[in-house]
């Protein structure tokens, strides 16, 4: 008897905090509201936040809302007439079991005292699916809105096909994913939101609303001093529960270069189509020295005018010595002035002669000194932020047809917050190239002799 009351005294606790979270009741904060109101005139919004701030309450809410038609009079944003179709997409179904639809359904089939979520009671399972993947709600106007709760897991394909009016992503999904969901709402110009923490740091996803701005598109961010519900020292020991590397994208929702992607900038915005390079822009070649990883060369044409670099071409390739690398290369121009690493200084155990003066005897220009920034520094992550910078400007293009090159920028990742350098060979002779840029040399600037680190001169030939 004594267990049944206290289990009747848990249900009783739970149904009162249930009926406190009704929609109706739902107080948004100020960056909530910000994001709701912003529906009213954008298709695609972003609510990116830290951990446990109250995303996907904020999205839940606005779900109840659009499925029901039940808008609270302080209502800003985009409002349905009717009933919808919506989808609502999770990592799994078993974390959507878990999270979203405990928030929006009932628990159980088991409800004595109607412990209902924010959809009100009448909801109803489509079919008789096991798990509530797609129920029947109730609409204000008599009719009923149909909401599927889909999976990534499942993959691209199983996003296909339908025509909805609302898709609502809890957490971040795929960008093929993501897409597939905006494609279900073109033909009847509906709605479709995003709430996650961006933990995978800037990925193609979370670029397309910070860097990529457009019309369409919002962006509202919310961080731990905006969670009104936690206290000063709440937050203070959340904050304090965090590695210092994670704190800024868990606590307050800034995507850095943690983990993921390092370069995240769409393909087709870096891709440019090969044109005939002007006369006047210099060009500069740029090496990484390898063996069990590849040597790879690229070849930098830079218009200065506007400080806009361009990859017409690469090479890569392992196992080889340098009289055969040079051999291809050569073939590039003989004028090519030709900057490298600080490894080219590094001196075969048998003859004692660097890499760099073996490319140098095999015709190649090498320029006298390893590759550096103009303040001496060489650093990998300033590197890769001079990399990062200028695709995200459009001031890196890369010309098509170049598939390893965009094998190696689709891999590069972080991994705990270090770059894994591993098959990286073509970005870093791009990183190289963007380093010595102001060693690049025009046609005419070529026929001039090129100091030799043995004191010697080499006279290359216009191409």
């Amino acid at each position: 008897m004594r267990a049944e009351r206290l289990r009747l005294a848990a249900l009783l606790i739970e149904r009162h905090q249930r009926r406190k979270r009704r929609f109706a009741d739902y107080h948004p904060t100020p960056p909530q509201r910000a994001f709701h109101a912003a529906g009213a005139g954008h298709r695609e919004r972003l609510l990116m936040a830290g951990n446990q701030l109250g995303k996907t309450w904020a999205g839940a809410n606005e779900l109840a809302m659009h499925l029901t038609g039940a808008y609270p009079d302080w209502w800003q944003g985009r409002r349905f007439e009717g009933a919808i179709q919506a989808w609502l997409g999770s990592v799994s179904q078993e974390v959507s079991r878990a999270t979203v639809q405990r928030l929006l359904l009932s628990q159980s089939d088991a409800d004595p005292l109607n412990l209902r979520g924010l959809i009100p009671a009448g909801w109803q399972r489509a079919g008789g699916l096991a798990g509530a993947d797609e129920v029947l709600v109730p609409h204000r106007d008599g009719g009923q809105s149909t909401l599927a709760f889909k999976s990534y897991a499942q993959g691209r394909e199983r996003w296909q096909g339908a025509s909805l009016d609302l898709v609502w992503f809890d957490e971040e999904p795929a960008h093929d994913v993501y897409m597939e969901g905006l494609t279900r709402t073109n033909a009847t110009g509906g709605l479709v939101f995003a709430t996650f923490t961006p933990l995978l740091g800037r990925t193609t996803l979370v670029e397309r609303f910070v860097g990529q701005p457009h019309a369409d598109r919002s962006l509202v961010t919310m961080r731990l001093e905006d969670a009104a519900h936690l206290s000063a020292e709440d937050r203070r020991r959340i904050l304090a529960s965090y590695p210092p590397h994670e704190r800024e994208v868990r606590a307050n929702g800034i995507p850095v270069l943690g983990s993921g992607r390092v370069f995240d900038v769409p393909e087709d915005v870096v891709t440019v189509t090969p044109f005939d390079i002007p006369a006047h822009w210099p060009r500069v070649g740029a090496l990484d020295f390898g063996w069990d990883h590849p040597t790879a060369a690229v070849e930098v044409a830079w218009d200065r005018d506007r400080d806009v670099a361009y990859v017409l071409r690469c090479y890569r390739q392992r196992h080889a010595t340098p009289q055969v690398h040079a051999a291809v290369l050569l073939g590039w121009g003989r004028g090519l002035v030709w900057v490298w690493p600080h490894d080219g200084l590094a001196h075969d155990k048998t003859s004692g002669v660097t890499l760099a003066h073996q490319y140098r005897a095999q015709g190649l220009s090498m320029h006298p000194e390893r590759v550096t920034f103009p303040d001496g520094s060489n650093g990998l992550e300033a590197g890769v932020m001079d990399m990062l910078q200028r695709l995200q400007s459009g001031r890196l293009r890369v010309f098509s047809g170049a598939p390893d090159w965009f094998e190696e920028y689709r891999l590069y990742h972080r991994k705990s917050g270090q770059i894994v350098s591993e098959r990286d060979d073509l970005l870093s002779a791009t990183r190289y190239a963007l380093m010595g840029l102001r060693h690049a040399r025009t046609t005419k600037d070529q026929s001039r002799p090129h100091a030799r680190r043995d004191g010697g001169a080499f006279n290359p030939l216009d191409w």
